[in-house]
């Protein structure tokens, strides 16, 4: 499969040069598509740039997420028992880029409802709708023919995971076909459980950048401003899910439904951890 030498310059790349030139890591949210309802979703992503976010992360509901927490978990059944589907998140990505078109949006998720979907009617689709990267989580590089190089072909970014676990062996192999940036899973096991620790994190991200020149974005365990603004102070950006996953859940009313509080609920939190990695010391120039 051909892939493109010499890509021209993504949302990602513009983004990531933008909050360097800053002088401050960016800041990441997750959220889950359809969480939890298709329209207090929409709401939810427009919102998040405005409050602070420099990176979306949006989930792609399935119905076996093995590699979450209680609280992902929670949220994709919500978005499933709402009727979210591949269709519907493109068509929310669709509706974000008609008022955004500088926010990078990357899908999160699992391999299974892109194969359902169609890989080549998946990408298509996505990079039509303004789908900026995927990371898959079940996909190691040794499958990378299965969606990694087709994606990289459409001019879709490929961000791979790195764990405390990939060992200097195995990190030429996880970084060979990844684009955009690193994604390093800061703590072993779910996601939600437990907190980053902000030296060991400054390591293994200087370890990262020892084998790549890419951005290292750091995620799992960081909850709160502070936690942000420590974990900032040595990557390239910060990824915050399970924080604001609880946020919707703690917003919405005795039947799970959103409230009139929801969307704000969630953009309070950004507003406060984007001051968190304004705060963080800069970023040292490469």
């Amino acid at each position: 499969m051909s892939i493109p030498t010499h890509r021209p310059v993504t949302r990602i790349d513009a983004k990531v040069a933008a909050v360097k030139a800053e002088g401050r890591p960016a800041l990441v949210t997750f959220v889950t598509a359809g969480d939890p309802d298709y329209d207090t979703s929409l709401q939810i992503l427009k919102a998040l740039p405005k409050a602070g976010a420099d990176i979306v992360e949006f989930g792609m509901p399935f119905s076996d997420p093995m590699a979450e927490g209680p609280p992902i978990q929670a949220a994709t059944l919500r978005a499933l028992k709402a009727g979210q589907t591949m269709a519907r998140t493109l068509d929310m990505v669709r509706a974000f880029r008609a008022e955004d078109d500088a926010t990078p949006i990357v899908l999160m998720g699992y391999y299974n409802p892109i194969y359902s979907y169609g890989v080549d009617r998946f990408l298509a689709d996505a990079k039509a709708a303004g789908v900026d990267g995927l990371i898959i989580v079940d996909l190691p590089p040794e499958e990378d023919e299965e969606l990694c190089l087709p994606a990289l072909a459409a001019g879709v970014s490929f961000i791979r995971l790195a764990t405390p676990t990939t060992d200097d062996r195995r990190l030429p192999a996880v970084l060979a076909n990844t684009s955009g940036f690193v994604y390093y899973v800061s703590i072993t096991g779910i996601t939600g459980a437990g907190s980053a620790d902000p030296t060991r994190v400054a390591e293994a991200v200087a370890r990262i950048k020892r084998h790549t020149d890419l951005p290292v974005m750091v995620g799992f365990g960081v909850k709160t401003p502070a936690q942000a603004a420590a974990i900032g102070a040595a990557a390239d950006g910060v990824v915050v899910g399970s924080a604001l996953v609880n946020v919707v859940r703690d917003s919405l009313d005795g039947e799970g439904r959103a409230t009139a509080g929801t969307v704000e609920a969630v953009a309070g939190l950004v507003r406060a951890l984007a001051e968190g990695v304004r705060s963080a010391r800069p970023v040292a120039a490469e």
